[in-house]
């Protein structure tokens, strides 16, 4: 799985760099390290109004904040890789 977090100006004033860590701390935090390739991009082309702009493999996924993250990460992160393992 790759996940891309947008870096570009806008997603950065929203706090690309606070996604990222928790992005970071949660791969740890359910040993994802050799499934999950997290990297920076510039602008991926969907800016929202609020929250960060994230590509998980070919999705697009907008508005993620840290208020959200838990529920996206467990939604888009967490069931795709349990439903590749299976």
């Amino acid at each position: 799985m790759i996940i891309q977090v947008c870096v570009g100006s806008s997603c950065h004033l929203k706090g690309s760099a606070e996604i990222i860590e928790l992005l970071q701390k949660s791969i740890k935090e359910y040993d994802l390290e050799s499934e999950i390739t997290l990297a920076g991009s510039f602008c991926i082309g969907k800016c929202n109004r609020v929250g960060v702009t994230i590509q998980v493999d070919d999705d697009i996924h907008t508005g993620i904040t840290i208020e959200n993250y838990r529920e996206f990460f467990n939604n888009n992160v967490l069931n795709a890789i349990k439903g590749e393992r299976k």
